[in-house]
């Protein structure tokens, strides 16, 4: 199918199957692919807005016992430069979150080998009495489904008791690509795919709502990227638990993987798909701190409505040597500069204020 037939046959509802995505993907040339993405994002958004919320992600431990071979950040637990923040460390840093107006921490650490649920429930309770405003959003399916079997406790209840303590929802981090053979070449430590899922739906199922991540351009063939994604839109149907999908790309510098950098062109393909294949999946973030700004803004126009975070301290992506950084007043300008309105939100996408 052209990409002609192919967007009227979205304008009319049809959905994606797998395999006209790959085609989509693989045949269809970068523009032609974002027109489509742009047809399905003004009607989702018809509003022009695009929003961003004020965050911090505070990186609680770099000591990790996953080893991921894309990752430049972790650490084992005896190298000079291990840590574990303390929780004093943590509120100060969350308390210049809050005096930059932030309403979400977004906090994620290693695979630590001692830290169990006692840890990450006592910080929780104090985190949320302190801070009453600001939204804990942290932790990954791989650390809480880690913090489980070091606790000898279900995933099912370790996620319930941390939401009792205060975590309020789950980022998407760990998904990399859902492909238990690209996983196992990728991350062999960590957790199947199946697991990540299984992890958001008991989230969505405890009323959290969470985000879902892909981070591509490793060792995937383009099959496994689509595969990803019919996945995610498939909890979705199940669930109604995301609230957005953020495509970003494998940051290739100082890790074990190596290899190249996906380019621009592949960036905005693959978030044009995601925009066209999650069609249940209100948001898409551009993803700035690994894109830069100005790739951001074109990312606008091929199917992204949200700018993420404005992210106050960010480590991970930064080890691999990537270090975008952005305040909100740039954020702003560049989303006007771009002729939307820039709008401050909640994590769940509530309206905070319009610019």
């Amino acid at each position: 199918m052209n990409p002609a037939d192919l967007g009227q046959a979205l304008a009319g509802g049809a959905q994606l199957d797998r395999a006209a995505a790959l085609q989509l993907l693989t045949e269809t040339d970068l523009l032609s692919l974002g027109k489509l993405a742009d047809v399905i994002r003004r009607r989702k958004h018809p509003d022009n807005r695009v929003t961003f919320v004020v965050d911090r992600n505070v990186n609680y431990s770099n000591v990790c016992e996953s080893k991921c071979k894309f990752c430049a950040f972790y650490r084992n637990e005896d190298d000079q430069d291990a840590y574990l923040l303390s929780y004093e460390e943590i509120f100060a840093k969350v308390q210049e979150l809050v005096e930059h107006g932030g309403t979400q921490l977004l906090m994620q650490g290693g695979l630590h080998p001692t830290l169990k649920i006692d840890w990450f429930e006592e910080l929780f309770r104090q985190l949320h009495e302190r801070f009453p405003q600001v939204q804990i959003h942290s932790l990954s399916p791989a650390e809480v489904t880690h913090i489980a079997r070091l606790s000898g406790l279900s995933m099912a209840d370790c996620l319930r008791r941390l939401q009792q303590a205060g975590l309020a929802s789950v980022p998407g981090g760990g998904a990399e690509v859902l492909v238990d053979d690209v996983r196992q070449e990728i991350s062999p430590n960590k957790i199947g795919w199946k697991q990540w899922a299984a992890v958001m739906e008991e989230a969505h199922r405890l009323g959290m709502r969470t985000t879902a991540t892909m981070m591509f351009g490793s060792r995937e063939q383009p099959a496994d990227i689509v595969e990803h994604l019919f996945r995610v839109r498939e909890i979705q149907e199940r669930t109604g638990g995301f609230t957005a999908f953020i495509p970003w790309t494998f940051q290739p510098d100082n890790t074990e993987l190596g290899g190249a950098q996906a380019s621009g062109v592949e960036y905005l393909k693959v978030l044009a798909l995601s925009r066209i294949v999650l069609d249940n999946v209100d948001n898409i973030q551009a993803s700035w701190v690994t894109q830069g700004a100005r790739m951001a803004q074109v990312a606008l126009f091929f199917g992204a409505n949200d700018m993420g975070g404005t992210m106050l301290e960010e480590n991970v992506v930064a080890a691999a040597g990537c270090s975008f950084r952005m305040s909100q007043a740039e954020i702003v300008e560049l989303v006007r500069g771009a002729g939307f309105i820039p709008a401050r939100r909640t994590t769940e996408y509530q309206l905070l204020q319009e610019y």
